[in-house]
């Protein structure tokens, strides 16, 4: 594409279409951006509307598609084609940073995250000049331009916050300090001035005050991971600053709005932040600055208000009393009786509070107030802050604190006795009080796995809890209904199994209940019961202890997705699954009912599939569907093909991305059930299979091969009598994968499974192709696991078709290959093949070169013949090989660029391990003595000869315990 005016024009067109809400319209639209973005210029053509264009709204659109567009594209992936021209990509790097620094604030934002994602890849090897080009910039005194430049830092330097420790990581950091850290300090005393000088104007303050988060956010990103020299020696200047901008209050940055934190609230809680930081990591060089600290955060918390527009600040001051308390160093800050009392009444109670504003999140938002509630992505709230306070105080004055609260929880149970319908707000206090008493480490996936000795959780079940679910009306007081299914759910493991089984018929009813929170938490919590391990790895809660439960079970839970706000709810289609996979055969009865409901929800939402891992327990229902019933009547498998197909065809037409690979895979599955010939429907099918526009979403590539494998498995003679021009197009996939690093396991799999099943004169023709293919392969590009696959399938080839045709096929292609073959590649490396049945494919296959092989007996192959048995020994005997070469790149197959359906696997479709060796033979190692026994019978007296020269007396120890084990000697 040139950067032309016309192109210019047309890409604005395309923008706009792409905002319309009719579908028809954006969709096209969407698809045509998407057939340009490979060619040259496109970005600049972006770049440049989002510079010269008139209308803002085609400035914001091309903004944010170029960042997208750089998302997706920017990294280079090896094996795949570099997708950015390196002019563009040259062009791009010289022009983003001012084109950045010049433009207002929302499209500065976009090209900000654009930067920092090309950064990560580029930055510092590629792209030398981007922090000299930043820093120079602080000098231009335009606040507008410095704030480009520090939200751009920002976003560059944040994953120091999580990445792990290495050279390279330590490398940049030092690059990054040794050019920001001075110039970033000055800007902090500069901005700090100007505040004072510009205490009395409200627009310039603001922007003054944005640059002070950045800086502080930036200070938290460079140390971090250690405490830099530097920031060491000037920690002085930072830290005095610091504390006064914490006591500092001005009139002209208060806001009106209750909801949204202000600026000078932002800034005060990364600067908790920072001073929790450095108690936590540094409290030695921090120890002078610590006690000054306590007081301006105790002040800060004992005078802020309740509003939400506090909530950050007070969790943060409240998490760094947490990380101060619980360090022995600053112990004696807390001993005091009358300190503790004080922070109990005056920070802890206050902000367990449920506010007016979790009311309305309870209600309106409930997906939101779910997510921070149950998710533990609640960091930022007052509760759970108060919560870890608690905790931390337990550290070290666990007998005074419980004393203490147990006083506050008996007076909230008394104020909520008097009047239950106004003061059910004490309970709720009483509740969350006493879970962060009790609760002293805890796990998502165990719930409580340390409690508290001197909180007696069982008598307060009973007494407290059991109650509230008990009463006759599962929509009364539906904050304390949550509050108590919350509680089973955390204290799972600490409630005993006879209360919990009590628990279940309440819970259950609770799945009818009008709040989408208290039947989302029901269903989770059911979901965790079942899944609870008793003795003997069993689940704890037996399906035959569910039997009186299991119809209104899978009533109500099914019902629940028809409830008002929960269509697409993910906590009851996992328990729905995992009703499934508990119950098993108890299913069987509702199946036809079940699976028509599954079927009409996901035709349902592949209209617009939103809700990844509800969709994902779906399938995985369908699946166990599918496994528990045809595992009783493999007949039934066609009633299943009958329901689903219909909706296959639906998102394999309109081609819904999310859900190909999982259809892929519930099809397989399907599939396998079948014993006798692939039906018909299934043969239609096949051809679409082999179109190469599937294989390029990388999310496709294992469901496919999975399912071209059960196909062959399943109908390989249908293939080649009914298919056979279809042969080539298989290949053709097999070609396509073997040359990708990441994907050449999977062409294997598929090859493997040719050779396994396909009858040996349809892929005649085809056979040198295909091992010359391997050898350019191996050639170009020698992996660890391109050979580990490549000797399992030329072992499995030797196993198929016999020693000789392997070796006559490799010195087919090139005299004397079959003996470079054995002396390059299966003998020094068979040691690296793992796993039970790849291990014992190459032990029958080398077996066979060993005794089936007359070329190895009398030519100059002969000389390989011990070197390959020591080998074979090596394999049996001597731990596998996992070393890597120190140069190879590994590549991480998970790790797909930008945004693509990643392939997520469907653990109830699972593939049983398939041995293509099976019954033939049992005991490899017994095997080879009896090999050996029949090759030493038809040439008297040549094996043990051969083995006395060569074979190393470790080994031929071994091989003695073979023989002695088979009952068979050598001749």
């Amino acid at each position: 594409m040139e950067l032309s005016d016309a192109n210019l024009q047309t890409l604005t067109e395309y923008l706009k279409k792409t905002l319309d809400p009719d579908p028809a319209i954006r969709r096209p639209a969407e698809k045509f951006l998407e057939t340009v973005e490979g060619s040259q210029n496109y970005p600049l053509l972006l770049l440049t509307l989002l510079e010269k264009s008139q209308e803002n709204v085609i400035k914001v659109c091309a903004s944010v598609t170029f960042k997208n567009y750089i998302k997706r594209n920017w990294r280079i992936v090896e094996d795949e084609p570099n997708k950015i021209f390196e002019s563009d990509r040259i062009a791009i790097k010289a022009n983003i940073v001012p084109l950045m620094l010049s433009s207002p604030e929302q499209i500065q934002k976009q090209l900000s995250d654009a930067i920092s994602i090309i950064g990560r890849e580029d930055f510092p090897q590629k792209w030398p000049d981007l922090l000299t080009e930043m820093v120079n910039r602080f000098q231009s005194g335009d606040f507008h331009v410095i704030n480009g430049v520090l939200r751009t830092a920002h976003s560059l330097f944040k994953r120091y916050r999580h990445e792990f420790k290495s050279n390279e990581l330590w490398t940049e950091i030092k690059l990054v300090l040794d050019a920001f850290a001075l110039p970033l300090t000055n800007l902090f005393k500069a901005t700090i001035d100007l505040c004072s000088t510009h205490a009395n104007d409200a627009s310039a303050l603001k922007v003054l005050f944005s640059s002070l988060i950045l800086i502080a956010k930036l200070f938290y990103s460079l140390n971090f991971q250690d405490l830099p020299e530097f920031f060491e020696d000037n920690m002085e200047t930072w830290m005095t600053n610091f504390h006064s901008l914490l006591t500092l209050d001005n009139k002209l940055l208060q806001t009106d709005d209750e909801e949204e934190a202000g600026l000078l609230e932002l800034l005060k809680s990364q600067i908790c932040d920072n001073a929790a930081l450095y108690a936590q990591k540094y409290d030695e060089e921090f120890q002078p600055y610590l006690p000054r600290f306590v007081t301006a955060i105790w002040n800060l918390l004992v005078t802020t208000g309740q509003e939400v527009k506090y909530d950050l600040l007070v969790s943060n001051a409240i998490q760094f009393l947490a990380s101060v308390c619980e360090r022995p160093h600053y112990k004696h800050l807390f001993e005091d009786q009358n300190t503790l009392t004080s922070i109990c009444e005056k920070v802890i109670v206050p902000n367990m509070e449920f506010r007016a504003a979790d009311e309305e999140a309870f209600e309106d938002n409930s997906e939101e107030y779910i997510r921070r509630d149950l998710e533990g992505s609640d960091i930022d709230t007052r509760r759970r802050a108060a919560c870890d306070l608690v905790r931390g105080l337990c550290k070290f004055f666990e007998g005074p604190v419980t004393g203490i609260f147990s006083g506050y929880v008996n007076s909230m149970l008394q104020e909520y006795a008097k009047n239950p319908s106004v003061n059910w707000k004490h309970k709720d206090a009483a509740i969350y009080l006493v879970t962060s008493l009790a609760s002293k480490a805890q796990t998502q996936k165990h719930g409580i796995t340390q409690a508290n000795e001197l909180v007696n959780l069982t008598e307060f079940f009973v007494n407290h809890i059991q109650p509230d679910l008990k009463s006759a009306s599962v929509n009364e007081f539906p904050v304390l209904k949550a509050d108590g299914i919350k509680y089973i759910m955390i204290f799972r493991n600490q409630v005993p199994k006879e209360q919990l089984l009590l628990s279940i018929p309440l819970l259950i009813n609770h799945l009818q209940a009008e709040s989408i929170v208290v039947h989302t938490y029901a269903a989770h919590a059911l979901e965790r019961l079942f899944t609870m391990r008793g003795t003997n790895n069993t689940t704890l809660i037996t399906a035959a202890e569910m039997a009186p439960f299991v119809e209104v079970l899978l009533t109500n839970l099914f019902k629940a997705l028809t409830l008002p706000g929960s269509s697409e709810n993910e906590y009851i289609m996992k328990a729905i699954m995992r009703s499934f996979s508990l119950l098993q055969e108890s299913i069987i009865p509702y199946i036809p009912s079940v699976i028509t409901q599954l079927t009409q929800k996901l035709l349902a939402v592949s209209k617009n599939p939103s809700k990844p891992h509800f969709n994902h327990y779906m399938f995985e229902s369908i699946c166990l569907s599918i496994r528990i019933t045809c595992k009783a009547n493999p007949d039934a498998v066609g009633s299943f093909e009958e329901a689903l197909f219909m909706v296959f065809t639906e998102i394999l037409q309109n081609d819904v991305q999310e859900f190909i690979p999982y259809v892929f895979q519930v099809m397989s599955l399907l599939l396998e059930m079948h014993k006798n010939e692939i039906p018909s429907s299934y043969m239609a099918l096949f051809p679409h299979l082999l179109q190469p526009v599937l294989w390029e979403r990388t999310g496709n590539i294992p469901p496919l091969v999975r399912l071209l494998q059960a196909y062959l498995e399943r109908g390989a003679n249908t293939i080649a009598s009914a298919a056979a021009d279809k042969i080539p197009g298989l290949l053709g996939v097999f070609q396509k994968l073997i040359a990708s690093k990441a994907n050449d396991h999977q062409g294997f799999y598929l090859l493997n499974s040719i050779i396994e099943h396909m009858p040996p004169e349809s892929v005649d023709q085809y056979r040198k192709q295909i091992f010359i293919l391997l050898f350019q392969r191996l050639q170009n590009s020698k992996t660890t696991k391109f050979i580990k696959s490549f000797l399992v399938f030329i072992n499995l080839y030797c196993v198929k078709y016999g020693a000789l045709a392997l070796q006559e096929i490799f010195d087919g292609i090139q005299p004397k290959m079959f003996g470079m073959v054995l002396e390059k590649i299966i003998i020094p490396e068979i040691q690296k093949v793992s796993g039970q049945v790849e291990k014992k494919i190459c032990a029958v296959g080398i077996t066979k070169i060993l005794t089936e092989c007359p070329p190895m007996m009398d030519t100059e192959y002969t000389k390989l013949w011990t070197p390959l048995l020591q080998a074979l020994i090596g394999l049996f005997e001597l731990p596998e090989d996992d070393t890597i070469p120190d140069e190879e790149h590994f590549i991480d197959i998970e790790d797909t660029p930008g945004y693509q359906t990643a392939f997520s696997q469907l653990a109830f479709a699972g593939k049983k391990e398939h041995d293509p060796v099976g019954q033939m033979v049992n005991n490899p190692r017994i095997h080879l003595a009896q090999s050996l026994h029949k090759l030493s019978t038809a040439c008297p007296g040549r094996v043990p000869s051969m083995l006395s020269t060569s074979l190393n007396a470790e080994a031929l120890q071994y091989l003695q315990g073979y023989l002695q084990a088979a009952s068979v000697s050598l001749l």
